[in-house]
Formats: structure tokens, C-alpha cells, sequence
């Protein structure tokens, strides 16, 4: 069983899920396998690792820094693909690789899906991946790999596109906090918290992941009150680099920061 189905298949209704994003590539080169070792080592529940590029439409100024510098640091998705491959044997939990379409149409759909397998990925997010694309294109070959694609939805996404999704999609549902960029946010206001509720009450197949804007105790509980847990991003990203890429150093920083 792939293992996005397997871990929301064994979830108890008391258990949240907490899950992280981090650029790969970020703040140094080779500190990827060490990250995300760490993670799993602390608790988290699945890892979000980020594809770097040039033009990342639906991030924040925090991830679009540290996808410049991951860049620089000459990242590239046959580099990513290696470092994983020498951590598959000791990673247990899912990792989702995030990124945008551009590079995965250079490297090859069925080769990334080829090597999605090869390094141990569960699955994927691709941002900016047009639906009819994905279910002629893309879905055909991601089966053929056992491999989930995850797809977004937003306070502005129609209830009809919302169980198309549902109906046409598998593993998880990402639950885009807002129609704005990535950012950490202090609070969800009224109108996010009647997308919740509204989200809520449709009664979906797919669980749900609620993303962008986590980064304190009330913007946390909310998305756990809400969905089957929380993905943060910018707040991580923000905390590995102050620290120079330690993750354990960063991680203490997150859990402290999640707790106020």
C-alpha cells in the first residue's frame, strides 16, 4: 500500500497530523537526507520536500528565497533524486515532493515518476498542474507508479470543483488556508474559519490537510480542528535557516513557536 494511504488509513479521529515542507537544497547542498532524518526522528508525521525554481507562483517571499538559494547552491531534481536514494532505506514515513510543473516536464513525467519510486517518494504536488492535464497525462502514468498526486483547493474553488477533485483524486486533499501566497500567519480570520466549517460540512472522501499561514498555537489548532492536521512551511524554512540547516536546533524552535 502506498504509504500516504496507509498512515491516513490507520489515523485514529483523536490523532492530528502535523506535517513539514523544506526546500531541498536549502540552506546548504547536502543537508536534505539530514532534514529529513531529523523529522522523522522527532515525530513528524510526513515531509513535504520542495523542488526548487525560478518562478515559484504560489510562494511567499521566505520560500522564494530559499528556492533562489537552493539554486545557487546547484540543486537540480537529478541531485535531489540521488540524495534520496541513499536515505530510502531509512526513511519509514511518506515523503511528497512539491514543486512546479516546469522542471518534472524537462525531466521527463514518467521518468520523475520512474524515479519517485527509485528514492522511496509516496507522491506528489504539482502547484500549477492544470486538472485536465493531470487526469489525461499525468494520473495515467502516477498509478502506473502507485504514486498519489495531491491536489489544492482554496476558499474560491467552486463546491463542484471541490467533489471533482474528491471524486477523481486519492491520499489527501491539501487544504490551501487562503487564495494568497505562502506566509506565516498570526490568526485565521472569520472568513477562513467559515471556509473550514463550509469544507467540513461536504463530508469528502478524501481526508484533509489544511497549509499556508501555520505558525503558532491558534493558526495550528484551528487547522487540526478542521482537518486530519496541519502542513507548515514558510515558518520552518524561516527557523532551518536561522540555525544554518540544523534541523533539531530548528525543530525545538517550531514546536516552542507552536505552543504560544
Amino acid at each position: 500500500m502506498n504509504k500516504i494511504n496507509k498512515l491516513f488509513s490507520e489515523r485514529s479521529q483523536e490523532k492530528k497530523f502535523l506535517s513539514l515542507y523544506f526546500c531541498a537544497g536549502c540552506p546548504t547542498l547536502d543537508s536534505t537526507g539530514d532534514v529529513i532524518l531529523t523529522m522523522q526522528k522527532r515525530g513528524i508525521d510526513f515531509i513535504e520536500v520542495g523542488i526548487p525554481f525560478s518562478d515559484p507562483l504560489a510562494d511567499g517571499p521566505v520560500i522564494q528565497s530559499a528556492a533562489t538559494q537552493a539554486l545557487k547552491n546547484g540543486m537540480t531534481l537529478k541531485t535531489l533524486f540521488a540524495q534520496l536514494k541513499t536515505i530510502k532505506d531509512q526513511v519509514e514515513i511518506p515523503l511528497i515532493l512539491m514543486g512546479y510543473l516546469n522542471p518534472i516536464l524537462h525531466y521527463g513525467i514518467e521518468a520523475f515518476c520512474q524515479s519517485c519510486v527509485e528514492s522511496g517518494v509516496s507522491g506528489m504536488i504539482i502547484p500549477d498542474l492544470p486538472f485536465d492535464d493531470y487526469q489525461k497525462i499525468v494520473k495515467p502514468i502516477a498509478d502506473k507508479y502507485d504514486l498519489r498526486v495531491i491536489m489544492l483547493i482554496t476558499p474560491e474553488t467552486s463546491e463542484e470543483r471541490i467533489r471533482f477533485i474528491d471524486d477523481n483524486t486519492d491520499g489527501f486533499i491539501y487544504m490551501v488556508s487562503s487564495a494568497a501566497i505562502t506566509g506565516a500567519q498570526k490568526s485565521f480570520d472569520d472568513a477562513k474559519q467559515e471556509y473550514f466549517r463550509r469544507i467540513n460540512a461536504m463530508n469528502l472522501r478524501n481526508p484533509r490537510m489544511i497549509g499556508f499561514g501555520i505558525s503558532n498555537a491558534q493558526t495550528l489548532k484551528a487547522a487540526q480542528d478542521n482537518a486530519a492536521g496541519a502542513i507548515i512551511g514558510s515558518k520552518f524554512v524561516t527557523l532551518l535557516n536561522e540555525v544554518e540547516g540544523n534541523a533539531d536546533v530548528a525543530l525545538d524552535h517550531l514546536f516552542e513557536a507552536l505552543k504560544k
